[in-house]
């Protein structure tokens, strides 16, 4: 199977090509290093010729209101490029609860693209995961200064990049799902405990604060990130991963 990976080259679609390729496909990574530009559709074409499914990671470069015209403008583009050149897959990576976070326009934007792909031409698959491990340390920059980290207690259930990877891959050499795979880490945390865990864990003497309108996690409430009972849940814990 043909699968073209658009974003191929990121934390995700990296390992995707990896996944794909060692398991017989014939996964080909495509961005901007390889002439591809989504927002303008120049590469496009050729990037999906002979393509039997399209799995689009691409991101957002920012969180603001530019993130809806992006995502608007980059599925349009995918959507009407795939219909082109018959590929019979398309696939997109979104958000646990990204619908239940209306104050957040990231998550807007991802829904967004959610709708733009289900209203298209293409059989598709979303894959809805939760917050990646690897970007935790970027949660906690957010609202720190020398000795402390503001964080709410916003509930998370954070997975590894190479368990959303897989998740992802799974649902590509698949059939279209023509609807959306949840999938999540194996634990729920708050997230000013999941700081507490992370600065320990790192050495860092810095002082987590518990601050419910810190951040951008403050916009989410209850449980309306963590996964319902149909999600497939990953192995990999947080501190194993930790510790790596």
């Amino acid at each position: 199977m043909k699968i073209a990976v658009i974003g191929g080259t990121g934390l995700i679609g990296s390992q995707v090509v990896k996944i794909l390729n060692g398991s017989g496909h014939e996964a080909v990574p495509h961005s901007p290093s390889t002439g591809l530009d989504l927002l303008t559709g120049r590469g496009l074409p050729e990037a999906l010729d002979g393509a039997d499914v399209v799995v689009n990671l691409t991101n957002s470069p920012t969180f603001d209101e530019a993130s809806l015209q992006f995502f608007r403008k980059t599925m349009e583009n995918l959507v009407t490029a795939a219909k082109a050149a018959g590929v019979g897959h398309a696939v997109i990576l979104s958000i646990v609860g990204a619908d239940q976070v209306p104050g957040l326009v990231y998550f807007r934007a991802k829904v967004l693209q959610e709708d733009i792909l289900k209203a298209g031409p293409v059989p598709y698959s979303i894959v809805r995961a939760t917050q990646f491990f690897e970007f935790i340390d970027s949660v906690l920059s957010w609202t720190t200064d020398e000795h402390t980290v503001r964080l709410p207690a916003t509930l998370l259930q954070p997975m590894a990049a190479a368990d959303v990877a897989q998740a992802v891959a799974d649902v590509a050499v698949g059939p279209p799902l023509q609807g959306t795979r949840n999938v999540a880490g194996p634990e729920v945390f708050a997230l000013n405990e999941l700081g507490n865990i992370t600065l320990a864990a790192r050495g860092d003497q810095r002082t987590v604060i518990t601050d419910n309108s810190a951040g951008m996690f403050a916009a989410a409430s209850g449980d309306v990130l963590i996964a319902k009972d149909d999600a497939v849940i990953a192995k990999t814990a947080y501190r194993e991963w930790l510790a790596r």
